[in-house]
């Protein structure tokens, strides 16, 4: 999935504080915001597992939401929410397709990795692809929350349903560009361009 639908997924998510908690609902959003695009900044590293974690995720964010409970305050909710969010947005690569340039081709059976069981978790492709047509509907029914409720960050939410939307469009082609673009760096470039 896209990074701005695991965003927008943890937007939501925090949207959940507008009914049990209002006064922590801003920030509880924007954590959930942060929380689902924090597993991604491993991008440049060995993505999907420098910074993801299904398991280990959701085991701090159980006791993280519990403390939220009973000792609520801006930190605590922010905390269990984004743990929360990273945690879903980790598990939840598994849907989709697996690593790779061109991932609507299958060709990988690596989704994401699991600390806990030391391997790899094979994509189960609901998603395609990010930037799958459904991907980009799962991106708008997961901004609906942030549209409705969240005044202050509305036009965040719209910026990263408009990103997902211009992503969405032209995914297919930005991998042939950045081929492309990578064919013409120096050679001492190219040893930094990542090939999943």
């Amino acid at each position: 999935m896209m990074a701005t639908t695991h965003a927008l997924f943890g937007m939501a998510l925090g949207a959940v504080a507008l009914f049990v908690a209002p006064e922590y609902a801003t920030v509880a959003i924007a954590a959930g915001g942060v929380g689902g695009l924090f597993p991604d900044l491993d991008l440049a590293g060995d993505h999907r597992k420098d910074l993801h974690f299904p398991v280990y995720y959701s085991l701090v964010a159980t006791p993280a939401f519990a403390l939220a409970v009973h000792a609520p305050s801006s930190v605590t909710v922010a905390a269990a929410v984004f743990l929360a969010s990273a945690a879903l947005h980790s598990a939840s690569d598994a849907l989709g397709g697996g690593l790779g340039l061109r991932p609507w081709e299958a060709t990988s059976d690596r989704a994401v990795y699991d600390h806990f069981n030391a391997r790899w978790v094979a994509p189960r492709r609901w998603i395609r692809y990010d930037g799958a047509p459904e991907d980009l509907l799962v991106a708008a029914a997961f901004a609906v929350p942030g549209v409705l409720y969240a005044e202050r960050l509305q036009v965040v939410v719209l910026a990263l349903l408009g990103a997902s939307t211009v992503y969405a469009l032209l995914r297919k082609r930005l991998v042939d560009f950045g081929e492309s673009l990578a064919d013409r760096l120096p050679a001492g470039l190219a040893a930094y361009v990542p090939v999943e």
